[in-house]
């Protein structure tokens, strides 16, 4: 079920580009591409603008941006990458047995790009 043709014209500009990628695919596709912890649901809610976490919902906004809109960051450890690579690496665990791991999950707990 498409939004597309209801979409509010105030409506934030990654929400716009959240609903025509549903369109294109589907919601389970969109929430499969932007990764753990966001579901159909979540971008359900949100597209009907009655998502109760406004956290929830940053983050969200945060990987649209990332991964349909471009939108980059600067990675001590990575150099440039986009938001929701960011995101992703910062949620993480810990693992010994990779060297890159073991330096992302030190940097990023300081990293000016890490999420609140």
């Amino acid at each position: 079920m498409s939004t597309v043709t209801n979409i509010n014209p105030n409506k934030q500009e990654w929400l716009k580009v959240l609903d025509k990628e549903c369109e294109r695919t589907s919601q389970k596709q969109v929430a499969d591409r932007l990764g753990k912890g966001i579901s159909s649901t979540m971008i359900n809610q949100a597209l009907k603008g009655i998502y109760p976490s406004q956290k929830g919902l940053d983050r969200l906004q945060e990987k649209v941006e990332g991964a349909y809109m471009g939108k980059t960051v600067n990675c001590p450890v990575l150099d440039q990458i986009t938001r929701d690579i960011c995101i992703e690496k910062q949620e993480l665990p810990f693992a010994a047995t990779n060297p890159q791991r073991v330096k992302l999950f030190r940097t990023c707990k300081t990293c000016p790009n890490r999420r609140a």
